[in-house]
């Protein structure tokens, strides 16, 4: 957030973006070097710790939306951070890896508008687009509160992308699915727990962790 718009908060711990594949590797070498670590969850986390220091090795969404790839490496901008040379993410995975923390213990969403307002809308819009990709509605719906919270820089959202997401949210509201899947899980299953629980609605985010969990290799499920 500093590299992207000066925002200087104080954090109790880092956050490390890696593959599946290289956090794992990660672990192995972190262990021998007399780390404690631990997969808390294999679909996103894994953790590094020694003595009061600890460091969280994030693969993705908790939810199983969004997944690091090798891209997000490729494209992360060089810097120094308390002299030691390293990588930050690039603002538009640092934009997507926010879109779904909106939960009532943790919201995002004024990141999201700082990221906006902090790089003056000099993003590629193209590639935020694509990593949101079915789940743009969640992007829309940023966008609508930076708009809201930044109203006279509405245009560092460029007006070809607020046309293109009004098109289709207008096209979904005209022509609406009615067998389209309930995603309330996907933002927060504790607070739409009465869905899952009682109404019997459909856990699509279990549907998406569970597909994920398939796909990762045998390394990334246990130590």
């Amino acid at each position: 957030m500093q590299q992207h718009t000066g925002i200087f908060r104080d954090t109790k711990d880092l956050d490390l973006f890696l593959t599946a594949e290289s956090a794992a590797m990660a672990l192995g070498l972190l262990q021998s070097a007399g780390f404690e670590c631990e997969i808390c969850d294999p679909v996103w986390l894994f953790k590094a710790k020694r003595a009061n220091y600890f460091v969280d090795l994030i693969t993705g969404m908790s939810n199983a939306t969004i997944i690091v790839d090798d891209c997000w490496i490729r494209r992360a901008k060089p810097t120094t951070v308390y002299t030691v040379p390293t990588r930050v993410l690039a603002g538009e995975e640092l934009l997507a890896s926010k879109l779904f923390v909106t939960r009532r213990e943790r919201f995002d969403g004024a990141d999201i508008a700082h990221i906006i307002y902090g790089t003056r809308g000099n993003l590629d819009w193209a590639r935020i687009l694509q990593l949101s990709g079915d789940h743009w509605e969640m992007l829309f719906w940023a966008l609508v509160l930076f708009r809201y919270v930044y109203p006279g820089q509405t245009h560092y959202v460029p007006v070809d992308l607020w046309r293109d997401l009004i098109r289709r949210f207008e096209n979904l509201i005209t022509h609406p699915d009615s067998n389209a899947e309930f995603r309330g899980s996907l933002i927060d299953e504790k607070m739409f727990a009465i869905d899952l629980n009682e109404w019997g609605l459909k856990n699509l985010m279990q549907v998406y962790r569970e597909s994920r969990m398939q796909a990762l290799p045998m390394i990334c499920k246990k130590q």
